[in-house]
């Protein structure tokens, strides 16, 4: 090996997660800063955590509310129309075969 372009190797560096955890394992760097670890990952420790940085969450539930809303204004139009129609109807006068 050339000793001239290898990085330099630390045995003993430490990883430290966001959440506290600190883990020594060999790198070429000294230090090393995470966010997730084994000890936080939301898939191995079973807890879901939402990172709605751009409020798509938010967009999302106000947009189904809207639909919501929207569906049971269409159904009351609809029953409205079904109502006035048999109205019509009934106000209609039959014409009797002759």
């Amino acid at each position: 090996m050339k000793a001239s372009i290898h990085p330099t190797y630390f045995p003993q560096a430490t990883i430290t997660c966001a959440c506290g955890n600190v883990m020594t394992m060999g790198s070429t760097r000294e230090s090393i800063q995470v966010e997730l670890c084994d000890k936080c990952h939301p898939y191995l420790t079973g807890k879901q955590k939402i990172m709605d940085t751009a409020r798509r969450v938010d967009r999302f539930e106000r947009r189904v509310a809207k639909q919501e809303t929207t569906a049971a204004v269409r159904s009351t139009k609809r029953e409205k129309k079904t109502r006035d129609a048999v109205r019509r109807a009934a106000k209609k006068p039959k014409m009797e075969e002759a």
